[in-house]
């Protein structure tokens, strides 16, 4: 499986646009406040799909992507963790990011969404897998872990791909619209973790 590979983060300046091409016209890049209009348009044609899945979704403004993306650049500066746009022919169709670093214990989280449109052709996987490849080889991470609602297959078949373990069930962990869901819980360790050439245990 070719990965995608992703630019440094570390050290980045404010209102740069920094990317990675990971062939085929896709790339993971950091947002700039400039992107708010673009990434709200593509939350809104894909509103009602994403709100089956996400808290956020259902309710997002224009004035919520401005106000997210000025957090995701806090979070760059204050060391803990990056989100990223999943671009292709750089239009942006998704994002991928850690939500937040545990440095003390060694360990993060990941969270993701793509547009319908972009489903089916291993875009998220290529993504998550790349953050995954960060967190254990740069920043030598023991932990990496995603959870998704237990009915949303197509997020659960990220982690299961790429091997994740699942390692239990939260009850009603989250509240969707008028609704709790129960999370599947995945986590990967380093000494589990392979690279795409090497079989993974």
């Amino acid at each position: 499986m070719e990965t995608m590979r992703l630019i440094q983060p570390s050290g980045l300046q404010r209102n740069t646009h920094p990317s990675a091409d990971v062939g085929l016209g896709q790339e993971l890049r950091l947002l700039n406040e400039s992107d708010a209009e673009e990434l709200y348009a593509v939350i809104d044609a894909n509103r009602n799909y994403l709100a089956r899945w996400l808290p956020w979704a259902a309710n997002q403004t224009l004035e919520d992507t401005l106000a997210f993306i000025q957090r995701t650049r806090e979070q760059l500066t204050n060391n803990d963790g990056f989100q990223t746009a999943i671009t292709d022919d750089g239009k942006i169709v998704g994002m991928v990011g850690f939500v937040g670093v545990s440095w003390q214990h060694r360990s993060t989280m990941i969270g993701y969404w793509l547009s319908e449109s972009a489903q089916g052709n291993g875009v998220m996987t290529h993504a998550v897998q790349s953050l995954t490849d960060h967190a254990f080889e740069t920043w030598r991470l023991n932990r990496m872990e995603i959870r998704a609602d237990v009915e949303n297959t197509r997020s659960r078949s990220i982690p299961e791909r790429l091997e994740f373990r699942q390692e239990g069930v939260l009850r009603e962990a989250e509240l969707v619209g008028d609704r709790y869901v129960d999370q599947a819980v995945y986590a990967m360790l380093a000494r589990e973790w392979r690279t795409p050439a090497q079989p993974r245990v």
